[in-house]
């Protein structure tokens, strides 16, 4: 479902976030309440354009938008509430949404062009919902009667567009130094000589991006890989129902139930996922904790190329390892990367089996340590027999 027009905005025209002028960085400079200032009151102005694109929210009559919009701090108050993320969502949810004249997409799209890192922050914590109803739909069977989804692509085409111009048509690499040199964790048995001594090499994790214009098939996988990096940058500041949104479409990505996921439970490390609980329970039982059931299905089973699985799986990592996570992502993401094992052993992918895997040993010596220090802490305050 490729688009090539998207209404009423054009993520080729206005593609790239106005960069401040000479003037504006003369005024932050010399006058920082004026720039605070005029940051609050765009942020005001964006968050109450929400009260005439959405319809009152039936479940929530006390919420409204003006509330956040009156804050001193309007983007980060929006950011933290519940609300403002259940609003949204449920209109993004709807079977009509996504289209080019979606006025909420166009919202979306608006909001991430302008400067503020804070507004951007908003946008990029729907991205998990919005990426997963549009990969969802590309790829249902009821694809070609499904409505067009120009709305969501300008949207994700925004942060595409945003993260060319960022890397500036260089790949992403990471040095992966030689074996033979010493360092803080090893020292090696031959030193070698000098003539003998080996750089370091690099390996590239992202090629450099093109430009792109509209999405295309063929350029879906990395489009949206992209804007799945790009969130990923900024997870620490992502609100923990993003993250479990996330978690529960990575674990609708991956398919359906599989033998392969229980693999785990004949090891030591089977209750990975419940630290500071004293009973086990199965992953069925988690999906019922974290909200994934039957009743309430998110996503259907999609392709999964390695320009979307990488990225997915470093959130996956940290919504599992992150110390202030809470533990409805963590239960969330014990879920989906079991899942993505089963594909990943199903579908005979080297990468996908050594990542889940390699998470799960992570998270069995975290657990180990955990029941360690628990284990001193007990006996600490455990009083001397009389």
């Amino acid at each position: 479902m490729d688009s090539n027009n998207n209404n009423n905005y054009s993520p080729s025209s206005t593609s790239s976030p106005p960069h401040p002028t000479s003037t504006s960085t003369t005024t932050t400079t010399t006058d920082p309440v004026q720039s605070w200032w005029e940051s609050v009151s765009k942020a005001r102005s964006r968050i109450l354009s929400l009260s005439s694109i959405l319809p009152s929210h039936p479940s929530s009559s006390s919420f409204s938008f003006s509330s956040l919009a009156d804050s001193d701090r309007p983007a980060i108050s929006f950011l933290s509430s519940p609300e403002a993320y259940s609003h949204i969502s449920s209109s993004l949810s709807s079977p009509h949404s996504g289209s080019g004249s979606d006025p909420l997409c166009q919202w979306l799209y608006e909001t991430y062009l302008s400067s503020d890192p804070n507004l951007r922050l908003i946008v990029l914590s729907f991205l998990p919902l919005l990426s997963g109803i549009y990969l969802s739909r590309i790829h249902s069977s009821d694809s070609s009667s499904a409505p067009s989804l120009a709305g969501f692509e300008a949207v994700l085409l925004a942060i595409y567009t945003s993260e060319v111009k960022s890397r500036g048509g260089k790949p992403v690499v990471v040095q992966i130094p030689h074996l033979s040199q010493p360092s803080l964790y090893h020292i090696p048995r031959n030193k070698p000589h000098k003539s003998q001594v080996q750089a370091p090499s690099a390996g590239v994790l992202s090629p450099p991006l093109e430009p792109q214009i509209a999405i295309k098939s063929t350029k879906r996988p990395v489009i949206v890989g992209v804007a799945l990096d790009c969130y990923f940058k900024h997870i620490s500041q992502m609100p923990s129902w993003s993250k479990v949104e996330l978690c529960r479409f990575a674990a609708a990505w991956a398919g359906q139930d599989c033998a392969c996921q229980d693999k785990f439970d004949e090891s030591d490390d089977a209750d990975y996922f419940l630290e500071g609980r004293n009973v086990m329970i199965s992953s069925n039982e988690i999906e019922d904790n974290s909200g994934i059931s039957e009743s309430e299905p998110k996503g259907v089973r999609i392709p999964l190329p390695w320009e979307i699985l990488q990225p997915l799986l470093r959130i996956l990592g940290h919504c599992l390892l992150g110390p202030l996570n809470t533990q409805d992502a963590k239960d969330a993401a014990s879920v989906a990367v079991r899942r993505l094992y089963a594909r990943g052993s199903h579908d005979l992918v080297p990468q996908a089996i050594l990542a889940t895997r390699s998470l799960f040993s992570l998270i069995g010596e975290h657990v180990k340590l955990k029941r360690q220090q628990l284990r001193i802490l007990l006996q600490m305050l455990t009083p001397p027999p009389s």
